[in-house]
C-alpha cells in the first residue's frame, strides 16, 4: 500500500538514494549465517522454491548497502501481529542484540495491517535506518513498499517471505517445504482418505499460500479432498466461529487444519465442545499453549514448528552482516532456513522444556 510519490520520493532524493543497483550476481555466504536445504527443497511442478528465489519483478535489481566502519548501525525487526510467537523472536533479536552490540527497534503493528507496517516502514526510511527485518501481511501489495525501503537499506523478510519485491534474503521456514510436512501427517492420519477442511488468518500471506499448496501437494492422489478454506482476517473471535461452522455444517468431515498459530488452539475448542474428541482428527502449525495442551490432551495429533527465536537471532545477524561485509554476507540462495520439527504427544514434553529454556 503506497503513500504517494511525493513523500517516498523526497525521502529517497534525501537519502541519495536514486542510483540503480549493481546487479551483480549474490555470492556465496560467509559462513555467518546458517543455511538450510530450503534452497533445493520443493516442488517443480509448483514451482515454490524457485518462484521464491526468482528475484525482484517491478523495479529491478537487488542493492546490498554496506554501511562504513564507525557508524553506529540502525536495525528494525517488523512483526505481522501480536503473539507469543513474536516474543520467542524478540528472545533470538536480544540475543543477537547482546552479542553484536546493537539496539534494534522491535515494532508489532497493533492492528496486524500491512498499513501500519508500510508507515512504519517509511518513517525507518527517513530516520535514515540501516536494515529491517520484516513478515510483511500482504506480500503481493506491500512489494512496491518494499522496494522502495530496499533502495534506502538492506531489507530482509523472515518468517512470511516477499518474493517479487527487492528484499535481499529470506529468513525463515521453508513453507512449501513445512505444508508438505504436515500433509505427509494427514495422510498418515487418514490412510482411507477423507474431507478436511483449513483454516487460516489470510491465504493472501506468502507462509499461508506456500503452506497450502504443500498440503496439496502431499495429500494429491491419496483420496483427500479439502472441502473447506476458511480464513479470519486476523480475527480470533471468527477463527473461532469459522471451526464452529465446519463441525455443525460438515458431519462428514475427517480433520481439522490450522495453518497460523492461533488457529490450532480454537480447532481444539471447538473440538472439545462438539463432543468430537477422538471423531475429528486436527493437526496445525506452531508451539501456542493451548495446542501443545492439546497435542498432550489427544485432541490435536500434532502440530509443524518452526524456529521463531532463530528467526529474530539470524535475521538481525544477517542484517548487520550485509552492512558490515556487503554482499559477501548474502546467504546462497537467498535463503536462511532454520529448519521445522513435528511436534506430537510422544515428544511434546521434552519440546516444552526446551521451549521454556528459550523464553528466559
Amino acid at each position: 500500500m503506497g503513500y504517494g510519490t511525493c513523500k517516498w520520493g523526497a525521502a529517497l532524493v534525501a537519502a541519495g538514494l536514486l542510483l540503480g543497483g549493481c546487479g551483480e550476481p549474490a555470492k556465496p555466504g560467509s559462513g555467518t549465517t546458517k543455511v538450510g536445504a530450503a534452497t533445493s527443497t520443493g516442488d517443480p511442478a509448483t514451482g515454490a522454491v524457485a518462484s521464491r528465489n526468482a528475484g525482484p519483478t517491478r523495479e529491478g535489481p537487488k542493492k546490498v548497502h554496506a554501511v562504513p566502519e564507525g557508524t553506529k548501525l540502525k536495525l528494525a525487526f517488523v512483526c505481522n501481529n501480536a503473539s507469543d510467537f513474536w516474543n520467542i523472536a524478540k528472545k533470538g533479536v536480544e540475543k543477537a542484540e547482546k552479542e553484536l552490540g546493537l539496539q534494534v527497534n522491535f515494532y508489532t503493528p497493533p492492528g496486524a495491517t500491512e498499513v501500519e507496517q508500510n508507515r512504519f516502514l517509511e518513517d525507518l526510511v527517513t530516520q535514515g535506518y540501516h536494515g529491517v527485518a520484516i513478515s510483511p501481511i500482504r506480500a503481493e501489495a506491500q512489494a512496491q513498499d518494499l522496494n522502495k525501503v530496499a533502495a534506502a537499506m538492506n531489507v530482509v523478510t523472515q518468517d512470511s517471505d516477499a518474493p517479487t519485491s527487492s528484499r535481499l534474503a529470506y529468513v525463515g521456514t521453508d513453507n512449501f517445504a513445512a505444508g508438505k510436512a504436515l500433509g505427509e501427517q494427514i495422510v498418515r492420519l487418514l490412510p482411507k482418505g477423507g474431507k478436511i477442511a483449513v483454516f487460516v488468518g489470510m491465504f493472501s500471506a506468502d507462509n499461508a499460500t506456500q503452506r497450502l499448496k504443500g498440503i496439496e501437494a502431499a495429500i494429491a492422489g491419496k483420496g483427500i479432498e479439502i472441502v473447506e478454506k476458511k480464513e479470519d482476517n486476523k480475527d480470533e473471535a471468527k477463527a473461532a466461529t469459522n471451526v464452529e461452522d465446519v463441525i455443525n455444517n460438515k458431519p462428514d468431515i475427517s480433520l481439522l487444519a490450522g495453518l497460523w498459530a492461533y488457529n490450532p488452539p480454537k480447532i481444539a475448542d471447538a473440538i472439545k465442545s462438539a463432543g468430537k474428541t477422538g471423531k475429528i482428527l486436527a493437526v496445525g502449525f506452531d508451539e501456542y499453549d493451548g495446542t501443545l495442551d492439546a497435542i498432550e490432551a489427544g485432541v490435536i495429533d500434532c502440530t509443524v514448528v518452526q524456529k521463531p527465536y532463530e528467526f529474530g537471532y539470524q535475521s538481525i545477524k544477517l542484517l548487520h552482516d550485509l552492512c558490515r561485509k556487503g554482499e559477501s554476507a548474502l546467504p546462497k540462495g537467498g535463503i536462511v532456513d532454520p529448519g521445522i520439527e513435528v511436534v506430537t504427544k510422544a515428544t511434546v514434553k521434552k519440546f516444552r522444556e526446551d521451549l521454556l529454556k528459550l523464553k528466559k
